[in-house]
C-alpha cells in the first residue's frame, strides 16, 4: 500500500516574549515551521510558515477548536457537533463535490473510517462551498461515504477556525480524546495507513479527569 510522505515539523504553542527576544524567536518559528497560538477565546489558530502541509502537536501543546457544527448534509433537519462524541478521537474531513482530490481520497477516508468505527474514533465531514444543495448528498452517495458530513455551504465552520486556508480543499484534521487538535494534512491522503496511525497513538493516550492526557 503507498503511504504518504509524512513531513513532521516540530510544532509548539506560541508563547509571548520578552521584545529583547524577539528577533530570535521569530527566527527560530521560521525554522520549526509550523505551531499553534492560542486565539482571545483559547481555541486553536493555524501558523504555518514555510509552506508545510502537514502538522503534529504534541499532547502539551493542542488546542481545542472552536465548536464545529452545523446541519447534516442527508439529514438537513439533524444537527452533527463534535460535542456530541466525548471521549473519542474526531476525525474532520473538509471537502467539496466538485474538488477533484475530495473524489480521489474518498475511498481512503471510507476506509480508514470502517476500520477504526469500532475502536472509539469518529469521522465527520465538512462539506464547504457547494454550489448546489444535493451535490453533497449525491456524493457521498456515489463514493459509499457512511459517516456523516455536516453542510457548510458558506465555509461559516471552516473560517471560524483562525488562519485556517479556506482555499485547503481537501483538508483533514485529527482531534484528540480530548477534542484538541493534534494533527493536520492540508491535502488529499492516497491511502488510509497514516490516518489510522495517526487515529492508532491519540487512541493509546490515557484522558485524565480534566479532559487533557
Amino acid at each position: 500500500m503507498a503511504r504518504l510522505k509524512r513531513d513532521r515539523p516540530s510544532a509548539r504553542v506560541c508563547r509571548r516574549t520578552r521584545p529583547s527576544a524577539l528577533v530570535a524567536v521569530l527566527s527560530l518559528i521560521l525554522i520549526l515551521g509550523a505551531c499553534s497560538s492560542t486565539t482571545d477565546d483559547g481555541t486553536f489558530q493555524l501558523v504555518s510558515p514555510g509552506g508545510k502541509s502537514e502538522f503534529s502537536y504534541p499532547a502539551g501543546d493542542r488546542l481545542p477548536l472552536p465548536e464545529i457544527a452545523g446541519p447534516s448534509v442527508l439529514e438537513p433537519n439533524k444537527t452533527i457537533s463534535v460535542a456530541d462524541f466525548p471521549g473519542k478521537v474526531v476525525v474532520l474531513n473538509f471537502w467539496a463535490s466538485w474538488c477533484s482530490p475530495c473524489r480521489g481520497e474518498a475511498k481512503a477516508l471510507e476506509v480508514a473510517s470502517a476500520l477504526m468505527k469500532d475502536r472509539g474514533a469518529q469521522f465527520i465531514g465538512i462539506n464547504v462551498a457547494e454550489r448546489n444543495s444535493d451535490s453533497g448528498a449525491d456524493f457521498m452517495r456515489s463514493f459509499g461515504v457512511t459517516y456523516p458530513s455536516i453542510s457548510d455551504p458558506g465555509q461559516r465552520v471552516m473560517l471560524a477556525i483562525r488562519n485556517y486556508p479556506a482555499t485547503a480543499l481537501p483538508s483533514t484534521i485529527v482531534l484528540d480524546r480530548s477534542h484538541r487538535v493534534a494533527h493536520i494534512w492540508l491535502g488529499a491522503l492516497d491511502s488510509p495507513g497514516p490516518l489510522v496511525e495517526v487515529i492508532r497513538s491519540l487512541q493509546s493516550e490515557s484522558v485524565s479527569p480534566g479532559g487533557g492526557p
